[in-house]
């Protein structure tokens, strides 16, 4: 890691993204005190025993029950539930149902699920998941990340994800790592703002002329089809292209079905930011503006 700097506003959801060995488990694992950077602080803001790490495959003795491996978890913090608190933790989770089943006839998700249970029987005010989502099924990630999202305002949540629909559907915040350093960092929102414009173009198919004369102009970066007759225009002019794309649309004899802005990409802002991705590596030119 390479002089990194987090900051997470209490409450938040702090969502951390970046390549496979960009250092996303490094740096959780630091946050969580299970490594020691080699300069630096870090400054929790809260009791170092009110922080609590969810590991991205947690594991747990197969022959004990939801309800013992959470008793097992407080026991380690020294501390005792209150009456019915485990049981109310379960439900929180989606596990009433299975408290007093063994752990080891458990789905993937339901394993993802009590992680995060038993990060939570310590009353912690800061969580912190690496890939609490990983390997699940679509059904699977969903509960896990509305799970997460009802966190937020009670408990500081720093999750990492390869997912970026979910950072974007769930954090207030995002930190973008690419080979050890922090590339960015804000708001989802200042992240999405970076991406230069474009513009959606749908028309009755076939869109070939009509991509083939867009490509052709000096203001259009990059034309993909999305769909059939659904082309999305990266431009470097944006007035130009509003100048020009009625005319383009007239030459091409194509039939105009809707025009308008196009939402920005995140996953292509994701690529050009960590340097990853089809388009760097076939040498299109940037699509942040910096």
């Amino acid at each position: 890691m390479h002089g990194l700097d987090l900051e997470v506003a209490p409450g938040a959801i702090y969502g951390l993204v970046g390549p496979n060995g960009s250092g996303k488990t490094t740096t959780l694992e630091m946050l969580a005190g299970l490594r020691h950077p080699t300069e630096g602080t870090i400054e929790w803001g809260v009791a170092p025993d009110r922080v609590a790490y969810c590991p991205d495959t947690p594991e747990f003795e197969p022959w004990l029950t939801a309800v013992e491996v959470l008793d097992a978890a407080a026991g380690l913090l020294g501390k005792r539930p209150a009456g019915g608190a485990v049981l109310e933790i379960l439900g929180h989770v989606g596990l009433a149902d299975a408290a007093k089943r063994r752990v080891g006839g458990f789905s993937r998700g339901m394993l993802s699920r009590l992680g995060i249970a038993a990060g939570l029987v310590g009353q912690p005010r800061l969580l912190i998941a690496d890939e609490p989502a990983a390997a699940l099924d679509p059904a699977g990630r969903w509960e896990v990340i509305d799970l997460l999202a009802g966190l937020g305002g009670s408990v500081t949540v720093i999750v990492s994800s390869h997912d970026l629909a979910d950072v974007e559907r769930i954090c207030d915040g995002i930190g973008v790592l690419a080979h050890g350093r922090l590339v960015f960092q804000g708001p989802v929102t200042d992240l999405l703002a970076k991406a230069a414009p474009a513009l959606r173009v749908l028309v009755r198919p076939p869109a070939d002329r009509l991509k083939a004369l867009i490509e052709n102009t000096g203001w259009a970066r990059r034309v993909r089809e999305e769909g059939p007759g659904e082309l999305i225009v990266d431009v470097d002019d944006a007035k130009a292209a509003e100048e020009h794309i009625a005319r383009l649309i007239a030459d091409s004899g194509a039939r105009l079905i809707e025009y308008g802005r196009a939402g920005a990409n995140l996953a292509d802002i994701f690529f050009e930011l960590t340097e990853t991705g089809p388009y760097r590596q076939a040498g299109h030119k940037a699509l942040v503006r910096q």
